[in-house]
């Protein structure tokens, strides 16, 4: 069986993408993670499906690159509204169903703007914050980033109490200047540091505001693929809202892969 693919990026993140409105893709476990392997596969940190909503403009299936279904992957949001404006399916507004609910994205040229979920409830302790951002991230904040060792420690907070065997993103970041940070992120499922994580930065921002180190709602962080910003707004019960995504999203490269090999 021929399999037509899409590979797109978003600072570095880097997803498979299928076009299956027809939901011709045999979702196999073992098949998804060997698409995203990097040596056996086409190499990814994640695969989407592009399906068909009787109510938005599409659905976003996502999975990680360990071949199970997961969680919102913010970058990969970006890169599936830039997928669908090149299929021809949206123009410069969408909004589109996700595992974790409805999300709307404007697209600027280069760049995508994506909605996040709102963010209600944020857990501060001693060395760091947990919140879900549409996937769970435990948030640290350091003066050393370039030291750190972000696979092993990363690895050891992600399985460790209290997040065990469900496990947690985990973020390292830094302040470098007013409203501005760098940012290392070890990914659950692909279960190592990736170039960026899109609900990761998201996560950084909120929590950098909750520890009252931003002078305003919008924060630029400097991933190792590139830069993502994000806007929002906390209103008066202290709950993060209208949360926006942005940065650059667009294909690398589109081909075909026997899935048969991919087994």
């Amino acid at each position: 069986m021929k399999l037509s693919f899409y590979k797109y990026q978003g600072a570095g993140n880097d997803f498979v993408m299928i076009d299956d409105r027809n939901k011709n893709f045999p979702i196999q476990p073992q098949w998804i993670e060997r698409l995203c392997d990097r040596h056996f596969g086409i190499g990814a940190d994640g695969l989407i499906l592009l399906q068909k909503d009787d109510k938005t403009d599409f659905r976003m299936v996502y999975f990680n690159a360990d071949g199970n279904e997961s969680s919102m992957c913010g970058n990969g949001g970006r890169c599936i509204v830039r997928f669908a404006q090149d299929l021809n399916l949206i123009e410069n507004e969408t909004t589109f169903i996700a595992t974790d609910g409805l999300h709307q994205a404007v697209i600027k040229q280069e760049r995508i703007e994506l909605k996040m979920s709102d963010v209600a409830s944020i857990q501060q302790f001693d060395d760091h914050l947990f919140l879900n951002t549409g996937s769970p991230h435990h948030v640290e904040f350091v003066d050393n980033l370039a030291e750190i060792n972000v696979k092993e420690k990363g690895a050891k907070i992600r399985y460790g109490a209290p997040y065990f065997e469900a496990g947690s993103n985990v973020n390292f970041v830094q302040k470098t200047a007013e409203n501005h940070f760098k940012i290392r992120t070890y990914e659950r499922g692909v279960e190592d540091e990736t170039l960026a994580c899109g609900t990761g930065v998201t996560a950084a921002a909120i929590a950098a505001n909750e520890l009252n180190l931003l002078s305003k709602n919008e924060v630029t962080l400097e991933t190792l693929g590139g830069f993502l910003n994000v806007r929002f707004q906390k209103n008066d019960e202290g709950n993060y809202e209208n949360i926006w995504l942005s940065g650059p999203a667009k294909m690398v490269f589109k081909g075909e892969i026997d899935i048969n090999e991919s087994e």
